[in-house]
Order: structure tokens, then C-alpha cells, then sequence
């Protein structure tokens, strides 16, 4: 191993070697002794030297005579920065964090500082871009929740392109307090029916084994959730049945109480005749100062036809039905998009006598 001697403080020194080789060469008895002794190993001093390029001699110090050697590399080229520096705000990554349980989240990160000051040769400082604590969530002494600190937190600086830039950071460490939480919201179960059941059959009745599901996620993503849909594929029922099925975990959900939900469903006649409604065509997310208008022969109504056992049908009214099309990110023009129904009785099967509509959308 080589060691230096230079002002540190004052400098930064490239092209300095780690280890090089030192052949000794003389008698077996010598080279013995020489193995033995204490030795003040491989230096490069630099003291003296100004900021630039230079060849300086790798020097062996070895007290004993008798004993020829050679270092290889002898000779070393080294360049000499003068070391400055500068401050930069201080961000940082999560380490680990699929190792917290799904049932937890970070909701909150404070580190002691907010800046730090690099330290290095003024190019490599011209390289960075961001600063950041690197918090290993391994490291937490607690995985439930609750507030703790992490100490002796690693930093790390990177260029554009996320290359790691070699400069001094002052502190060399930081710490940070980390809250987690465990957010959850219980919800009801919402049966959807998908496929058709066999023809003259409709779904009378449903239950579930249980009624409501508790979720766990981030507080804006269970905020937007109202209920958890249960998906059953009805195409193969005749008569009535239960079975158990499985819910599909809504988007941004990171765990849920159960996985799977039995359902029990009352099978019966359906009704001969849907009973039909001519609903208004609406525009979902429609962008901000743009309105969408239909352009058909139906004034901008669609006809809804609905089926199901003749108890369901007698339930069902106008206001409970909404057929839309979803607009989002679409600016102006002219576009076909789906139409989607959605109705509020479940049992019931919605279906537009159209597939498609044409929209236009158009400043306000």
C-alpha cells in the first residue's frame, strides 16, 4: 500500500496509486530479515508541490543493507487541484423500502441539515447536480409506527447523468427523523357482474361472506377510494351458487385485510322484455377552458337497454343510470371514443345501443 504526504486541507491530488509492487532482491538470510522488519512501506511526498501536473518518484524506505529492491510503478504522474468549495441543498433517496411491511408507509422524512458544503477541485464541483442522504430503512430500529432517527446517514453526489462525483461533503454524516404511518380506511364491497349469464337467467340476489374490506395505502389514494369492487364472472351460472372470489387490489393500495370474498348469488327468471331509457351522453375529464359536444343524430341522447329478473327491473329509474365518455388528456379535435354505462343497481345489466361516439371538443 502507498501512502502520501501532502496538505490535504489545501488540496485535491488525481492519479495517486493504491498499492505497487516492491521486488527485494539478496539472500535468502536477508530477504528472511527483511520480511521480519519494520518498515516505513511505499511514500509519494508531495510537499512542496503547486496545483498541476507532476512526476514525482515512488520512494521504498527500507532501514535494512544488503537488500536491493525496485518499486514498480517507480515513477507516478499526479495532478494537483487546489481544493474549493461550495454549499448545495441536500435531498435524499430511500434505501430499502420495500422491506417495510405493506400495511406501512413514510409519511414523513426531516433531516438535521437542509445544506451541506462540497469540497473538491472546482471542476468536479461544476459536475454536481444534486446532493443526497442516503436513508437505508433496514436500519430503522422499529418497523411499526411511529417516529425515530436514523444516525450517520451517507451522502452521496451525482453529475446529470446519475454518476456518483467524487467530492468531500461537510458534515460528512447527517441524521434523520423518519415517521411512519399506517393509514387505512374500511370500505365497502361493491359486486360488479361481468359476461352474460345464460339466456332467460338474471341475477335476484347476491351476498358476501363479508360486507367491507380495510385497505391500506397513502392518505390520497385512500381518500379517493369509496368502495372495492368485487369482479364475478356470471357467463357459466344457471342456477344459484356461491363461490369464493378474488378482489382485485385497487390501484396506489398497498395491502388489504382479506384477498378473497365468498359470494353467494340467487339465480331466477329474467325478465322477457329489458325496459329501455334514453340517457344524456356526458364528457369525463374534459381538459380546462375546452367543452366537448356529440355531434349524432340523437341530439346527444343514448337509448340504454336493461335486463334482469323482473324484481330488479321494477327498482330501476332514470337518474340511476350514466353514459359517458372518458376525455382525459385529449385537446382540441375530433375524436370516437367508447361509451360507457354505469348503473347503480347491480343486478341489473346495462347495455348502450351504441358502442361509440363521436366528439368534438373545442374552446370554451
Amino acid at each position: 500500500p502507498v501512502s502520501y504526504v501532502y496538505n490535504k486541507e489545501a488540496y485535491v491530488v488525481e492519479g495517486l496509486p493504491e498499492k505497487v509492487d516492491v521486488t527485494l532482491i539478496g539472500s535468502k538470510a536477508d530477504l528472511y530479515i527483511a520480511k521480519q522488519s519494520v518498515n516505513n512501506g511505499v511514500m509519494i511526498d508531495l510537499t512542496g508541490l503547486t496545483p498541476g501536473t507532476h512526476k514525482v518518484n515512488i520512494a521504498y524506505e527500507q532501514g535494512l543493507t544488503g537488500i536491493e529492491y525496485s518499486v514498480n510503478p517507480s515513477i507516478a504522474t499526479v495532478i494537483i487541484y487546489k481544493k474549493v468549495s461550495d454549499t448545495r441543498d441536500l435531498t435524499y433517496d430511500l434505501v430499502n423500502s420495500e422491506k417495510l411491511s405493506n400495511t406501512l408507509i413514510v409519511n414523513n422524512i426531516k433531516l438535521n441539515v437542509d445544506e451541506v458544503t462540497i469540497r473538491g477541485a472546482e471542476y468536479r464541483l461544476g459536475q454536481v447536480t444534486t446532493v443526497k442522504a442516503l436513508i437505508d430503512l433496514e436500519q430503522l430500529s422499529s418497523k411499526e409506527s411511529g417516529t425515530q432517527t436514523i444516525n450517520n446517514i451517507d451522502l452521496k453526489a451525482y453529475d446529470v447523468k446519475g454518476n456518483i462525483v467524487d467530492v468531500e461533503f461537510v458534515p460528512a454524516k447527517v441524521n434523520a427523523e423518519i415517521d411512519l404511518a399506517s393509514p387505512s380506511k374500511t370500505v365497502p364491497l361493491n359486486f360488479v357482474s361481468e359476461g352474460d349469464l345464460p339466456t332467460g337467467k338474471a341475477i335476484g340476489s347476491y351476498s358476501f361472506s363479508q360486507n367491507e374490506i380495510t385497505i391500506y395505502g397513502d392518505f390520497q389514494t385512500l381518500e379517493s377510494i369509496s368502495s372495492v369492487d368485487v369482479n364475478v364472472d356470471v357467463s357459466e351460472i344457471k342456477e344459484d351458487s356461491s363461490f369464493k372470489v378474488e378482489i382485485k387490489k385497487p390501484v396506489g393500495v398497498k395491502s388489504m385485510s382479506i384477498n378473497y370474498v365468498t359470494v353467494s348469488l340467487g339465480i331466477t327468471d329474467s325478465s322477457t322484455e329489458p325496459i329501455k331509457f334514453d340517457i344524456p351522453l356526458t364528457g369525463l375529464n374534459v381538459g380546462k377552458g375546452l367543452i366537448a359536444q356529440p355531434i349524432d343524430n340523437d341530439s346527444g341522447f343514448i337509448t340504454v337497454e336493461v335486463q334482469g329478473a323482473s324484481s330488479v327491473l321494477s327498482s330501476i329509474d332514470k337518474s340511476d343510470i350514466k353514459v359517458y365518455v372518458d376525455l382525459e388528456g385529449l385537446t382540441e379535435g375530433t375524436y370516437t371514443k367508447e361509451i360507457i354505462v354505469k348503473g347503480a343497481n347491480p343486478l341489473a345489466i346495462y347495455k348502450a345501443k351504441r358502442t361509440e361516439a363521436t366528439i368534438v371538443i373545442s374552446k370554451e
